[in-house]
């Protein structure tokens, strides 16, 4: 048969669709742990702006008694109340009824605190446990926590997402007489084939949104190459379409579909585990 025969009917004995099992295999196993990171933050930061207005610490104000402390002032009464601490920064009100904001930072820690102006009361934070707690998992998605050296590298890992992606599209192809199957899962089956129903499925259903999550990924990353063929109206539809900010049923949606990566790597390990682990253990 030639080539195109071959995948038309039996693509598992072509070379070039071997290598790409290799590598989407491969690929797979190496940033797993980072897809599983990745799909679960992702899921959960879709809401991250009705989570932050829902729980935000209401407004705090002060009374004017007197004249104001000096940044200095209010910089002592900081170090004194946070020993161990260092002030980053110091910010003045403007209205006479708002509390002053000091950024302490010890180490890796940041905190934001709210002082009173005219006495130096400490006021708590800024920022309620809820407001920190998704904080922490956007900087999580976003920079892997590790500032610019974790967007750098969240970048490169959306470049290998992408290219899983594009490999997944090939290998999934089983056959002319077999793609139906391939589509659906069989309930009734085995658990290992059950599991590999579940990735080869949901890998054809849903690939179209991992590969746009790739894509918009490395362009959150990477955004000089994209800026110059793409509009602002462009850019401003990748950066929305990527966590599915339209209206309230494209947010649920996408916060349901966020976690299908996840499953992929998990269905995929197994298949893994029990194809080449198992069988080795046995062997010995």
């Amino acid at each position: 048969m030639s080539a195109w025969q071959q995948w038309v009917q039996r693509p598992q004995n072509l070379w070039v669709r071997r290598a790409l099992f290799q590598v989407h295999l491969w690929l797979g196993i190496g940033i797993g742990l980072y897809v599983l990171v990745i799909s679960v933050t992702g899921s959960a930061v879709v809401y991250r702006r009705e989570l932050t207005r829902k729980f935000a610490r209401k407004p705090v104000s002060v009374v004017a008694i007197g004249p104001k402390l000096s940044p200095q002032e209010l910089r002592q009464d900081a170090l004194r109340l946070y020993p161990g601490y260092q002030v980053a920064d110091v910010y003045e009100p403007r209205r006479a009824d708002l509390p002053a904001s000091i950024v302490l930072e010890r180490g890796k820690k940041r905190t934001e605190l709210l002082f009173d102006p005219y006495t130096g009361a400490d006021l708590g934070a800024s920022q309620s446990n809820a407001e920190r707690a998704v904080q922490w998992f956007v900087d999580l998605h976003d920079n892997l926590l590790a500032g610019q050296t974790g967007r750098f590298l969240n970048g490169i890992g959306s470049i290998l997402v992408t290219i899983m992606a594009l490999t997944g599209m090939v290998v999934w192809w089983p056959g002319i007489k077999n793609w139906r199957r391939s589509m659906t899962i069989n309930w009734k089956a085995s658990f290992t084939r059950f599991n590999w129903d579940t990735h080869s499925a949901l890998g054809f259903w849903f690939c179209l949104f991992v590969l746009i999550w790739g894509i918009s990924g490395i362009y959150f990353t990477f955004p000089d190459p994209f800026n110059s063929f793409l509009s602002e109206w462009s850019s401003y539809f990748l950066s929305r379409v990527h966590f599915g900010r339209f209206n309230g049923f494209t947010e649920v949606v996408w916060t349901i579909v966020g976690l299908i990566p996840a499953v992929l790597f998990l269905t995929g390990f197994l298949m893994w585990w029990n194809r080449v682990v198992r069988k080795r253990g046995k062997a010995v």
